[in-house]
């Protein structure tokens, strides 16, 4: 069982369209994508690797349809599972919380045993601050469809290639 889903919560579309295009970089069935607001555990369980996608908004919090989301993945076993971020943010509007809401997720899975992979450098961004910065690097892709959009498919690309061995 290596199975891959991508969660994700969008308020605009952004984060769903973000999800569908790492979907068809990674051969992920677009079945296997769900929506962060009707997962459940039972439904993580059969996936051996976990792709979970937030926009942040105001001061750095997450997309409103993780919010029970969140807590069905710390209330999940994710021991021996793989869990990859991304997230989408506005690094000039909201510069000191720049893609702040892939924290919580990370924090989440981090919490439930699994195993997170993905992280990427901060090089090439132009931002203040970010709560989804651990050992100076993102705790995965974060993308900017505001400020950055011509970056995005490259940066994709980049993260894909990274962690697509690792599933």
């Amino acid at each position: 069982m290596n199975k891959t889903c991508i969660i994700y919560g969008s308020s605009t579309g952004t984060c769903e369209e973000l999800a569908s295009r790492i979907a068809g970089k990674l051969g992920v069935d677009s079945s296997d994508i769900l929506e962060a607001a009707s997962i459940s555990s039972e439904q993580l369980d059969g996936y051996q690797n976990l792709i979970l996608g937030t926009s942040t908004w105001g001061a750095g919090e997450l997309q409103d349809d993780w919010y029970d989301g969140v807590a069905v993945i710390k209330k999940t076993n994710l021991n021996g599972k793989t869990v990859a971020i991304f997230g989408c943010g506005d690094s000039e509007s909201y510069s000191d919380t720049f893609c702040g809401g892939m924290a919580e997720l990370y924090n989440a899975a981090k919490e439930a045993g699994a195993n997170i992979i993905g992280e990427v450098s901060t090089e090439g961004y132009t931002f203040d601050d970010s709560e989804a910065i651990v050992d100076g690097k993102f705790v995965g892709l974060a993308l900017d469809e505001v400020n950055e959009d011509n970056k995005t498919d490259e940066r994709i690309a980049a993260w894909v290639g990274e962690i697509a061995p690792k599933l």
